[in-house]
């Protein structure tokens, strides 16, 4: 069986908070983020972290979860970085996984 794990940044609507987390399942994990905006629970909640700006696509678990702990050990810079490589404008990339309501 093929397994497939994502290494995600979202941002909020002002993009002044990043978030890194890692799913075997982007468009739920999206979902939840979105529903869970303005939740205090959460960090991604807490500060309306809900907007795809980045991700990267695994076939080993082991591997998207050495590269989340690696990317959330950067700079705020450098992941600035890595995101503009991808997607320069920071452009919403929700709807390549799930189309926001």
């Amino acid at each position: 069986m093929d397994y497939t794990f994502y290494v995600y940044i979202l941002t909020n609507p002002k993009k002044t908070v990043l978030h890194i987390g890692f799913t075997n399942n982007l468009t739920q994990r999206l979902q939840q983020h979105y529903e869970n905006r303005g939740e205090k629970k959460t960090f991604a909640g807490r500060y309306f972290c809900h907007k795809l700006v980045y991700y990267e696509i695994y076939k080993y678990v082991n591997n998207a979860i050495a590269r989340e702990k690696e990317i959330k050990k950067w700079s705020r810079a450098k992941k600035e970085k890595l995101i503009a490589e991808m997607n320069p404008k920071w452009n919403e990339l929700n709807g390549q996984f799930f189309v926001d309501e």
